[in-house]
């Protein structure tokens, strides 16, 4: 089962709620995406832990519903 552009970003918000957030779907069928997040919640932590981050958001769907994520994160500048 898929998941929407709309329910990746809601999750993020969810969690970030500053967050500044681009998704695109990649393939046209709701299983491949690439998201860019900005948040303050990102300042001092590695691209690791930024990618973890947004892992936790999605609530143990990337690898279910959701099959790629292509992150791009970062802290406001």
């Amino acid at each position: 089962m898929a998941m929407s552009a709309a329910e990746i970003e809601g999750l993020i918000k969810e969690a970030f709620p500053d967050a500044e957030i681009s998704i695109k779907d990649l393939a046209g069928d709701g299983d491949h995406y690439a998201a860019q997040v900005i948040t303050t919640a990102f300042a001092g932590k590695s691209r690791v832990q930024q990618h973890q981050m947004v892992y936790d958001a999605l609530k143990g769907r990337m690898g279910n519903e959701l099959h790629a994520l292509a992150l791009q994160t970062s802290a406001p500048e």
